[in-house]
């Protein structure tokens, strides 16, 4: 099940925050709860993903970019992610979510969220997301643009290395 309740929480807590700017991180306290763990007595992989949710969203309000979806009537998906998995986190766990905005090409967004106990990141992930509207995905230069922003700062080595990669993996997949 969706976590509803947490989610609401960071919603309200974001908005009480109050903005921050597009590039700046937003972070979240979580606790890993009995309903978050796999058979092995740690956070599963897919509440992950799930979890990674709170503090993305969080991030969109503080920025403004989820007032400006609604006026214009987008949405936003995920369009992939890559996660890298280094320490367990286990029941009752508190960890710290945090999402930023790395920046942008023609068609998606790239962030980066990480996962963090104490000094010791447990997971990060890289993730692109395309804004969406009644014609498909929105060009990302119109999404900064009705933020106030400019162009995109250059986007790191590594953001633009894993983007080939993603643009060389064949779609659809081979079935089988």
């Amino acid at each position: 099940m969706y976590p509803l309740i947490r989610f609401t929480t960071a919603m309200w807590r974001a908005h009480r925050a109050g903005p921050i700017g597009p590039f700046d991180t937003h972070a979240e306290r979580l606790t890993c709860l009995p309903w978050d763990i796999d058979f092995w007595a740690e956070l599963n992989n897919g509440r992950t993903l799930t979890l990674y949710d709170i503090p993305r969203s969080a991030h969109a309000l503080r920025t403004g970019l989820v007032a400006v979806m609604r006026r214009e009537g987008w949405g936003m998906t995920v369009a992939g992610s890559s996660v890298r998995y280094r320490q367990r986190v286990r029941m009752f766990h508190r960890v710290t979510a945090t999402a930023r905005l790395i920046g942008w090409d023609d068609r998606f967004l790239y962030l980066e969220q990480g996962m963090w106990r104490g000094d010791t990141c447990t997971s990060h992930m890289l993730l692109r997301a395309a804004i969406t509207g009644r014609d498909g995905i929105v060009p990302t230069a119109r999404v900064a643009a009705s933020m106030g922003l400019d162009a995109s700062p250059p986007l790191p080595f590594w953001v633009t290395a894993w983007a080939a990669a993603e643009a060389q993996r064949p779609w659809p997949p081979a079935r089988g």
